[in-house]
């Protein structure tokens, strides 16, 4: 990721991209934090839908996940978790979010499922054929029935 491809797909000039973020690193941290935000969002609001508070979060993980609207964000996100600097902002969001849901999603049974949610993303960023595995509407259905049976 170049500034000069950043502000041309801005429509700015690398200047006028300069004005707001002062180097390349302060661009790719607004980035992740915006991604953050729409991750968290999309968190609160399943949250928010499920009138079942055990294991909202992880269902809420899974459905934001694995939600072909923010699919878009894939390249972009994973790129960004690449960079060493980034990791820190994404795991205390994690830690954050975690402790605050630890009453109803911790162990492995929830993490477990996460993980499983996070690994078919992968599977679609690395655009596995679909010959290779399930469509993604049955993984993620599986997955949200299978938090409601915590052998924990």
């Amino acid at each position: 990721m170049t500034i000069a491809a950043v502000a041309r797909a801005a429509g700015v000039t690398k200047g006028g991209l300069f004005h707001h973020f002062p180097d390349k690193e302060a661009l790719i941290t607004a980035l992740l934090r915006d991604l953050l935000d729409h991750f968290d969002a999309a968190i609160d609001l399943g949250m928010a839908a499920d009138p079942e508070p055990q294991g909202s979060f992880t269902r809420a993980w899974i459905a934001a996940t694995l939600d072909p609207r923010l699919a878009a964000s894939a390249p972009l996100n994973a790129v960004l978790l690449m960079n060493p600097g980034m990791r820190g902002l994404w795991s205390d969001w994690l830690r954050a979010r975690l402790s605050c849901h630890a009453a109803t999603d911790s162990g492995p049974w929830y993490e477990i499922l996460r993980h499983a949610a996070d690994g078919f993303w992968l599977a679609d960023l690395w655009q596995v054929e679909p010959d290779l595995r399930q469509p993604m509407a049955d993984l993620c259905a599986t997955l949200l029935d299978l938090t409601r049976r915590n052998p924990g």
